[in-house]
């Protein structure tokens, strides 16, 4: 399970296994970057599978989590997603009345975000080869018309080295900001699928942010985004550094966590941090620009907890974290997300 969980696992499977036996292309932002979308000819192109479990849970279900999580893929790239595709697999005997609920939310969320669903594939297997329903959805995107001038806008403070928000593209001074509270996902789906009763208290964040992106585009100096799903904001911040060969100082009390949150993850011996996201995004920022574009966040409705969380640095070789009690440790990557089959 470890294999598909977004951690270092993962990364070292897809290495050896999977992206290794595909043909080499030349590509802006390429397969082998691993960022959330490829740029091919200024086309940015994604496609995310969905196993989540069960198919609704407090705050969203596996159609709005299809949409929301592809379309933010597009989205962290610097670009406007254009028009989704949509592939189900129903497994013999579902219940109509399951997959028209779920059918309407995709439609209700593409509606919401003004991303529509343009194409799409249905098949149905005999009973036990899939667990109810399993979705695949893939998007396009042009880019944002927001995105030049925010790059200029950076470029004003120091030499910007890509043309799209990728992964590699953090370089020292940089602000992290994150657009709320993290791992409401992880512990809503958890609680609620396993009876702990954290659900009562955490509902899923499960939101496009299409929308906040551009607003925030439009204020200028962002330089890099990612939404923090499988292996959560720890896994992120691990792939920037790793990336951009920088280090990170981060300071935990300035991450926005629920209370039931970290008394959830406490109980139950799971690193906040390491818990997937499906409404959330972490966004590097010239330092000269960081409370800008903080303001604007949280003048939308999916950054209205917005925080700068700390800042890359050549310091340190590896992400630090500031403790509440003056400390510092090392914040690893994840071997694999904590909790499976929440996306």
């Amino acid at each position: 399970m470890n294999h598909g969980a977004g951690g270092e696992l993962m990364q070292e499977f897809l290495g050896k296994h999977i992206t290794s036996h595909f043909p080499k292309m030349k590509a802006e932002v390429p397969l082998d970057s691993m960022d959330d979308s490829a740029v091919v000819d200024d086309v940015v192109f994604t496609i995310d599978g969905h196993t989540v479990k069960p198919l609704f849970f407090p705050g969203g279900d596996i159609g709005k989590i299809s949409v929301a999580g592809t379309v933010n893929d597009i989205s962290v790239m610097g670009a406007t997603p254009i028009g989704l595709a949509c592939s189900v697999i129903i497994e013999e005997g579902l219940d109509i009345e399951i997959v028209d609920k779920v059918m309407e939310s995709m439609g209700q969320t593409a509606a919401g975000c003004g991303v529509p669903i343009v194409t799409g594939d249905t098949k149905v297997v005999e009973a036990g080869a899939v667990d109810q329903m399993v979705m695949s959805t893939s998007a396009i995107g042009k880019r944002s018309p927001y995105l030049d001038s925010n790059l200029a806008k950076a470029a004003e403070y120091r030499k910007v080295d890509n043309r799209w928000c990728t992964d590699s593209n953090v370089r020292p001074g940089d602000a992290i900001i994150v657009s709320g509270y993290v791992g409401d996902h992880g512990v809503a789906l958890l609680s609620f699928r396993e009876g702990y009763g954290f659900d009562a208290e955490v509902q899923s964040d499960v939101a496009p942010l299409n929308n906040m992106i551009a607003e925030g585009l439009k204020t200028g100096g962002i330089v890099a985004m990612k939404d923090p799903t499988r292996g959560g904001l720890a896994n992120t911040l691990n792939e920037w550094c790793s990336k951009s060969h920088i280090g990170m100082e981060i300071n935990y009390a300035d991450i926005p966590l629920r209370d039931a949150v970290v008394n959830g993850c406490d109980l139950l011996g799971i690193d906040p941090l390491s818990i997937g996201n499906e409404g959330k995004a972490v966004i590097g920022v010239v330092p000269e620009m960081a409370e800008e574009v903080l303001k604007t966040l949280r003048r939308t409705p999916e950054g209205k907890n917005a925080a700068i969380i700390g800042y890359a640095t050549e310091g340190v070789e590896r992400v630090v974290l500031k403790t509440e009690i003056g400390g510092k440790r090392i914040l690893e990557a994840p071997a694999g997300d904590p909790v499976p089959r929440i996306c």
